[in-house]
């Protein structure tokens, strides 16, 4: 005989982790975000993420996947613009902008998840 907390026959609800849909994900992605100005295939790590577990969740944790996956390619764009102005030398200063712009939307997206809101506007190429 078993000492369970749950009723006979129905196994235990299974705790969210890191990689299934909710806020330990979405922070996790936002973390990669950020590691993958040293490590810059966490980037890549956290796109798929966000792409796997998009549209698996509740409506206000939806927004930061769409947030979080805005924040992957419109930087990206940024970092490619910023890389041909090179040239001239203007990107140099554009790409320091860009990271920037990145770790902020990444603090804003954190800050959101842990008080548990919704990101007001996913679909900003700002803030």
């Amino acid at each position: 005989m078993t000492d369970n907390n749950y009723p006979q026959g129905t196994p235990p609800a299974r705790q969210a982790g890191w990689f299934d849909p909710g806020i330990p994900n979405v922070q996790l992605i936002y973390v990669l975000y950020i590691v993958s100005f040293v490590v810059g295939i966490t980037g890549l790590v956290g796109i798929i993420l966000a792409y796997i577990n998009r549209g698996r969740s509740e409506a206000w944790v939806e927004t930061h996947y769409t947030w979080a996956i805005r924040t992957f390619w419109i930087g990206l764009l940024y970092g490619i613009i910023s890389s041909f102005l090179m040239i001239i030398g203007i990107g140099f200063l554009l790409m320091l902008v860009v990271a920037i712009w990145v770790v902020v939307r990444c603090v804003i997206g954190l800050q959101a998840a842990s008080r548990g809101e919704p990101i007001k506007n996913p679909t900003s190429w700002i803030l």
